[in-house]
């Protein structure tokens, strides 16, 4: 058996840093040091802030009960995205966690939706989702655990402060014995001869070797790029927006939704977040097609509230590293590649990348078998996901500003191009590996962005019963609503386990 690993070094903290020095603790409780080092000097891209339910995985798996975690981050309960203004100017759909009901039979509900809606049914598809059922009358619930009830049918994850999640990590590590090193890193040592990392250097002069580097360093990949000149591939002819201006607001009760917006702008989007104390917000656009004096000017006169803060500008190229894992250093988080905040993806690709790498965890000397899988897990991954945005820039309908007309007109991957023309034809929901959003996620945008199918499910032509299909649209669409209006009040719920606003 090869020896096994002695040590470990995370360069860099913030989010990623410190949900890698937590994961790392927790599955080598003892036999390997885990040191990071980061500097106080050096601050965090901080706008990861809205999350996508596996992160409840996460969490549990380090034994962190969910009332002590929203607790420590000011957390809020998130129940999908709103989305307006981004099929036509004046109309808006919502990307649910969960699914859009319960079968009805062998064929999917949307299938029912579509040959209801050809039978005259004015319901639309958001309520036919319990996630929205609950977000847009602003309440929330835990999913209740009976598969007969809608209420089973939604699954939830979070919005919260990343400053303050990265802090109740770091106690957590190093109460189980991570080191914490206080030093800005001058540069990184090759060894001569195989060409691996050998050491980190600080400024002060200070030298740290380790079995395995981990770069959490953010953009400027410190370990992946700066010594080992990986290479990335940048997807901004795809995803045009390079940019992100961000400020926080005050947060009332009734700002408090259940749920992010993303809202088209002339060049871009704004997101909003609701914490317990305050509101993220800010605006993600294509320098190509506005300055930054003219984003900024658009996110503030959009804010609701009193803003806290300046506008602060961040600058980033959507993208991936060539090879996430090269030699003794795994990239984790900014510094594998960047994905735009649209879906939320920016801390579930951290949580991926550690559970990858505690799935392929290496000896001393790494299984170049092992490695490459981890590049390949990783690569699909990222691309799935990319696809995935790239869905929401093409379908855009109606809108005459420059980058938009723009995105409608580009050609796109086959992998995606295929999926369009599936649900184009059909209402097909085309599955491929490690896909991370699901048929709800990918019938959400499709439908609410105007892409709508030609025809249906031809199981449907031997149902027998024409009118089976509203029938059943609309009892689903009310058991919905009447579930929904018997939620408690999202910040009723979040009293109940001890948060406070403000």
């Amino acid at each position: 058996m090869s020896a096994p690993i002695d040590s470990i070094l995370i360069v860099g903290g913030g989010t990623a840093g410190w949900m890698t020095a937590a994961a790392l603790a927790h599955a080598l409780p003892r036999g390997c040091t885990i040191t990071l080092i980061e500097s106080e000097e050096i601050g965090t891209v901080g706008v990861g802030e809205a999350t996508i339910p596996p992160i409840r995985l996460f969490n549990d798996t380090l034994g962190i009960a969910e009332a002590d975690f929203l607790r420590a981050t000011r957390g809020s309960y998130k129940l999908g995205i709103e989305f307006v203004g981004w099929g036509r100017p004046d109309a808006r759909y919502f990307h649910p966690f969960g699914t859009f009901g319960r079968p009805f039979d062998l064929v999917a509900v949307h299938q029912h939706w579509l040959a209801a809606r050809a039978q005259g049914s004015a319901v639309p598809l958001d309520d036919l989702s319990m996630a929205w059922g609950a977000a847009k009358r602003g309440r929330f619930a835990a999913p209740l655990a009976d598969p007969r009830s809608v209420a089973s049918t939604f699954d939830y994850a979070y919005h919260f402060d990343a400053g303050l999640y990265a802090r109740f990590l770091r106690d957590y590590a190093e109460a189980r014995g991570v080191i914490r090193v206080e030093g800005r890193i001058a540069g990184a040592e090759r060894d001569a001869q195989g060409g691996d990392v050998a050491d980190v250097v600080l400024v002060d002069g200070r030298r740290f070797g380790a079995d395995l580097f981990v770069d959490c360093s953010g953009f400027r990949g410190l370990l992946i790029e700066g010594a080992l000149a990986t290479g990335y591939e940048d997807w901004t002819h795809w995803l045009p927006c390079d940019r992100a201006v961000a400020a926080p607001s005050e947060t009332d009760d009734d700002g408090l939704t259940p749920f992010t917006r993303s809202t088209v702008r002339a060049a871009g989007w704004q997101w909003r977040i609701p914490l317990q104390h305050r509101t993220g917000n800010g605006y993600v656009y294509s320098s190509a097609h506005v300055s930054d004096d003219e984003a900024s000017a658009t996110l503030v006169a959009n804010i609701r509230g009193v803003r806290l803060g300046d506008p602060r500008v961040l600058r980033f190229v959507t993208g991936r590293r060539r090879l996430f894992w090269n030699r003794n250093v795994v990239a984790i988080g900014l510094a594998s590649g960047f994905m735009e905040p649209l879906e939320s993806t920016s801390i579930h690709l951290i949580q991926a990348g550690i559970a990858k790498l505690l799935a392929f965890f290496p000896s001393k000397t790494p299984d170049p078998l092992a490695v490459a899988e981890y590049n390949r897990v990783a690569t699909a991954e990222f691309e799935r996901i990319r696809d995935f945005l790239i869905l929401h820039y093409k379908l855009n309908a109606g809108r005459e500003e420059p980058m938009w007309r723009a995105c409608a007109a580009m050609d796109v991957p086959d992998s995606l191009a295929v999926k369009i023309e599936h649900f184009r034809r059909a209402g097909r929901l085309i599955q491929r590996e490690n896909d991370l959003f699901g048929a709800a996620s990918w019938l959400a945008v499709h439908v609410g962005q105007g892409n709508l199918p030609q025809d249906g499910d031809p199981l449907l032509a031997h149902n027998g019963d024409t009118g089976a299909s509203r029938q059943f649209v609309e009892r689903l669409a009310a058991a919905i609503a009447g579930m929904a209006d018997s939620m408690p009040r999202h910040a009723e719920w979040i009293a109940q386990i001890g948060g406070v606003h403000r």
